[in-house]
Formats: C-alpha cells, sequence, structure tokens
C-alpha cells in the first residue's frame, strides 16, 4: 500500500455521527489510494487534500464547452489545486471570480478576483499565491450573487453525493453563501475530478448539511446528476454539527455565533 501522509486527518474536529464520519474516511483513503497507484495523483500529492489529478486541464475545458459555462458570468470557487485550470479559464474568459481563502481563515473569507483588474496575468492570479497579490478581500456581506459554484471532491457520486477532504469547509462556504441569498435553487454546483473518483450512486455516505453536485466534470465526460441528486440543504448553518474547536478557527464563524444568540 502507499505510504500515508503523516498528521491529523482533516476531520479531527469535525462533529455529527461517528459512523458516518468513519465511513467518509475510509472512502477517502480508498480514493486516494487508487489515484496514488494509479499514477495519476499530481503535486502536491493525493492524500489529506482535494487531490490534483492528471487531466484537471482536460476536464477544465470539458466544463468551459458546457452551457452551464457560457451562461455564467460570476463564479464562486474552491482554492484547491485540482480546480486551478478552471479558476484560469473562468479569468481568461472574463468571469468574475470568488475564491474561498483556504480554511475560511480570515475576518474576510473570500478573494474578489476580477478579470479586468488584476496584477498578473490569470495563469498566475488564479492560485492562491498570485490571489494575495491581485485580489482583494472581501466579507460575505460584499459578494454578489453567483452564477455558478465550483467545488472540489475526493469523491463524487453519479447521485451528486459529494465527499470533501473532512474539513467541512465547503459545506460552511454553500451554508453562508445560501443564507447571504448569493446561492439559490437554480444555482448549478459543479466539480472537476478525475474518473476513479467517481463513484456509483449511493455509494457515498452523506449528512444532512452535506451540499450536493449538479454536474460531475472528468477529463473525459460531463455526468448531469440534478434528476438523482438528493435535496439541497436550506437550514443554513448547523451549528448542532460543528465542534467548539472548529469555531474557534474560523473567524466569520464566531461572530456569526454571537449575532445569533448562540453562544
Amino acid at each position: 500500500m502507499s505510504p500515508r501522509r503523516s498528521g491529523r486527518r482533516h476531520d479531527h474536529d469535525a462533529g455529527g455521527d461517528p459512523e458516518v464520519l468513519a465511513a467518509k474516511a475510509a472512502l477517502r483513503d480508498e480514493v486516494w489510494t487508487s489515484l496514488i497507484d494509479a499514477k495519476v495523483a499530481r503535486f502536491p500529492g493525493a492524500r489529506n487534500r482535494i487531490s490534483n489529478f492528471t487531466g484537471a486541464e482536460a476536464a477544465a475545458r470539458r466544463l468551459a464547452g458546457t452551457d452551464a459555462w457560457a451562461a455564467a458570468r460570476t463564479i464562486k470557487s474552491n482554492p484547491d489545486s485540482a480546480q486551478l485550470p478552471v479558476r484560469r479559464q473562468a479569468l481568461l474568459d472574463g468571469r468574475t471570480v470568488y475564491m474561498a481563502v483556504p480554511r475560511l481563515a480570515e475576518p474576510e473569507p473570500f478573494f474578489l478576483l476580477d478579470p479586468a483588474h488584476l496584477a498578473d496575468p490569470p495563469r498566475t492570479a488564479a492560485s492562491i499565491a498570485g490571489a494575495t497579490r491581485s485580489a482583494r478581500r472581501v466579507t460575505v456581506a460584499e459578494l454578489e450573487p453567483v452564477d455558478l459554484v465550483v467545488t472540489g471532491c475526493v469523491a463524487v457520486g453519479a447521485d451528486g453525493s459529494r465527499l470533501g477532504k473532512g474539513g467541512g469547509f465547503a459545506d460552511l462556504e454553500f451554508a453562508l453563501a445560501t443564507a447571504a441569498g448569493l446561492i439559490g435553487p437554480d444555482t448549478l454546483v459543479v466539480t472537476t475530478v478525475h474518473e476513479l473518483q467517481v463513484r456509483p450512486a449511493g455509494v457515498i455516505p452523506t449528512a444532512t448539511h452535506d451540499a450536493p453536485v449538479d454536474l460531475v466534470v472528468t477529463p473525459e465526460r460531463v455526468l448531469d446528476c440534478r434528476a438523482g441528486r438528493r435535496e439541497r440543504p436550506t437550514a443554513g448553518i448547523v451549528w448542532s454539527a460543528l465542534t467548539e474547536e472548529k469555531i474557534a478557527t474560523i473567524p466569520l464563524l464566531g461572530a456569526l455565533r454571537r449575532a445569533s444568540g448562540q453562544g
């Protein structure tokens, strides 16, 4: 078996059903191992992250050829390496990109990348380091409604069920944006993955706060999950699913909890 990356799992501070958490962790390990064994995991490695994969550029190009992409003007994206080609393509195509600050670790937890005002070329500006130079940090209140949400996955089901790396940040971003009216019931959620990350419907364990995806794009195909996917969560932030450790690491969560009278 391939060597494992040392360090704590990203779900070490996650709340929720222990059996569901254990099932998710086992599936993550299975997918990471399959990517490594097939030699399709790229820098910075597969394990304990949203895995960068061989063919990420081809998947981004395939996404850019969809009607959903053509209709989108403002895109919210995750900051991971696997979706760097998608963010680059968005800026090259003149789309405004909101990119989450890694781990939502700042009071202003999003980068605003405006293709008309970049300090670096799109290829550089779309990276985390480039966004630090080219983007403006913004709060949730400063965001505009988005047309398309791009999310990263460790695994994704044919029914749209999504498995992240365990930190819960993508679901928190989705909950925050939904509560702020930036994501509506018709806003499409897409992901780009390797074929080895796609699983049959019903295989990926889910919790009530897990946000599903609508379109799965691989280098080879586009899989439309809308007919069979579960309903999106609409309750906003589920405080009971968050541990005190998790809340303490994200300044925005602490401020929102105080404002809502939750603590």
